[in-house]
């Protein structure tokens, strides 16, 4: 909705710039153990951001609204992460979940079914999974030991996931107002 900074991130920025430079083969030096800790948060954050993509592309509409905009533009923020999290897992020489295809279900039941019941729904929709997936990117954070690129990605992510949560939350209180 506009510029702002949450966790140190510019949030209005939905799609930040990759370099080449920027990928790296990571983590061949972890132990057994941490590389399965890595896996696990990696594979985790990827699938509930599968979900978050569909949540968000089912709930469009044709209306010519602001909420459809904003839907929009959280969609393409999450299918950012979904990629952010394809790479990193690529990275650490590892592979998305086979079974990710059931949070796309998932992530087409809230859509979809947020999407019928009206846009208050949708919005309340979008500040319940936005909250649950603040906290666990909270844990993921915590669960292993990032490398630094690795962790700014996630953080980063998790602000965006805040912005969500801002801009559920004003447009519900607008809807509410009736403005």
């Amino acid at each position: 909705m506009s510029n702002s900074m949450i966790r140190g991130y510019d949030v209005s920025v939905l799609r930040p710039a990759v370099t080449h430079d920027q990928v790296a083969l990571r983590g061949r030096t972890l132990s057994p153990e941490e590389l399965a800790k890595v896996k696990k948060a990696l594979r985790t954050l990827h699938s509930l951001e599968v979900m978050a993509v569909n949540a968000y592309r089912f709930a469009i509409t044709k209306a010519d609204d602001p909420i459809n905009r904003e839907l929009i533009a959280a969609m393409l923020n999450e299918m950012t992460h979904v990629q952010d999290f394809a790479v990193k897992l690529y990275e650490y020489g590892l592979t998305p979940s086979l079974f990710r295809w059931a949070w796309w279900l998932v992530g087409f039941g809230f859509g979809f079914g947020a999407r019928m019941l009206g846009k208050k729904a949708v919005l309340k929709t979008g500040i319940f999974v936005e909250t649950k997936a603040v906290h666990h990117y909270s844990q993921l954070l915590a669960a292993a030991n990032w490398d630094e690129p690795t962790r700014k990605v996630i953080e980063k992510d998790q602000a965006d996931e805040d912005g969500h949560i801002q801009t559920w939350k004003t447009m519900l209180a607008q809807l509410s107002c009736g403005k």
